[in-house]
């Protein structure tokens, strides 16, 4: 029989545990109660906890079956019984996942009739969207089925090289034979290119670096440039055959003049001694930038080397578009950045120093210094400086291939 002070005593107990129950165990705490109280106790506990008669009558029926000792042990114990709950919002939206597959299909980027051609892909987007085409659904379980439907979150992947040139593998192949018939030979083989010019300050650096809990090294908010320190622009020679490199940071502009410095600089530190008896230099280099095939300041400044040290320089560009093949991009510049990773570039003598401090297992040296030179732009070769060049073009795409000789 049911006392007046039951209703209040169910009340408490179903607040102190209706945190840690499950739905199967509330039914069949429930139900326990209902019983003890006898005669018109599944009213007072309905009244008391809010739960439904119904679900009460299940969970007595639950605890009945409970006392009979089940035929074998079910090895996964469910909640609900199998079809029990809410049916899933793609069951009873037939058309939702066709929707939303619409709307973040790569192929319909740029249809101008799509509700999202001017705004990202958020989740939150996306439900808008679905909700202005009549489907009631919230952003996380947007999020949920396009977990379901394969779709995860991701950036853009630099692939595309432009449009390439028909004999891009044959000059591949002719770099290569180079390369190789200069190292039978003992000459130096170097890869010569100019690494992203850096923020000099107090300025965020990409990557992660080991700090004690709670204290992350402080940068500035704003990257705007430190006009005293400015910026700074390595250009690298690396050595193909001994896997060493020479960094010259350089303070004014990349130019012709600052990458043929750069090759003077690491033949007078580096080359010289390693080489004594060489007689020939070979450069791979892309097709553009300082160093570029059509620039005719990089060949009148690589004829003034060529006539200070005494070298017959070939050099082989990269075809238009294949810039990462280039050696010095894979083999010595990727490691610069991984040495400073997480570390703001505060001064310039602390980015020749990262720079000169990168080594790796297998082997790489690597040899800085700062360029205080002034480099400016604009310079034009006339037709009579250019005309006094010994240069000599290879008969495969002489424009790409070509030997200077000291005059």
């Amino acid at each position: 029989m049911v006392t007046d002070e039951a209703i209040p005593t169910v009340r408490r107990k179903y607040q102190t545990l209706s945190r840690i129950m499950d739905e199967r165990m509330r039914r069949r705490w429930a139900a326990s109660e209902a019983l003890a109280l006898g005669w018109g106790g599944i009213t007072a506990v309905a009244e008391a906890t809010g739960l439904s008669q119904t679900t009460i009558r299940a969970g007595i029926a639950e605890c009945q079956s409970l006392e009979v000792p089940p035929r074998s042990p079910d090895p996964e114990p469910r909640v609900r019984n199998p079809g029990g709950g809410r049916k899933r919002l793609a069951q009873q939206d037939r058309t939702l996942l066709k929707d939303l597959q619409r709307l973040v299909n790569p192929s319909t980027r740029g249809d101008p009739q799509s509700p999202l051609l001017w705004t990202c892909k958020s989740t939150r987007n996306l439900a808008e969207a679905l909700v202005g085409q009549g489907h009631q659904v919230s952003h996380q379980t947007v999020a949920r089925l396009l977990g379901a439907m394969g779709y995860n979150l991701q950036v853009n992947r630099k692939t595309r090289e432009g449009a390439s040139h028909p004999d891009r593998d044959a000059q591949f192949e002719y770099i290569a034979k180079q390369v190789r018939s200069f190292q039978r030979r003992g000459q130096p083989v170097v890869s010569v290119d100019t690494k992203k010019k850096e923020l000099v300050g107090d300025f965020k650096n990409p990557g992660r670096e080991w700090q004690p809990e709670g204290t992350p090294e402080e940068v500035r908010c704003k990257d705007f440039i430190d006009k005293a320190l400015g910026k700074v622009a390595p250009y690298g020679v690396y050595d193909q055959t001994l896997n060493e490199g020479w960094v010259s940071v350089g303070i004014d502009h990349d130019t012709a003049r600052f990458a043929a410095e750069t090759l003077r600089r690491w033949w007078s530190n580096m080359g010289r001694r390693v080489y004594p008896r060489a007689t020939d230099l070979l450069v791979t280099a892309d097709g553009g930038g300082s160093n570029g095939s059509r620039s005719r300041l990089w060949k009148l400044a690589l004829q003034g080397i060529a006539d200070d040290i005494g070298l017959r320089i070939a050099v082989c560009h990269f075809p238009p578009g294949t810039s990462k093949w280039n050696k010095i991009e894979h083999r010595m510049f990727c490691h610069i950045t991984e040495n400073w990773r997480g570390r703001p570039l505060v001064s310039r003598s602390v980015v020749v120093s990262l720079i000169g401090s990168t080594r790796t297992k297998a082997g790489l040296k690597i040899n800085a210094e700062l360029d205080t030179n002034s480099y400016p732009t604009g310079l034009k070769v006339t037709d009579e400086e250019f005309a006094r060049i010994s240069i000599k073009k290879a008969k495969f795409h002489g424009e790409w291939n070509y030997t200077i000789s000291p005059r």
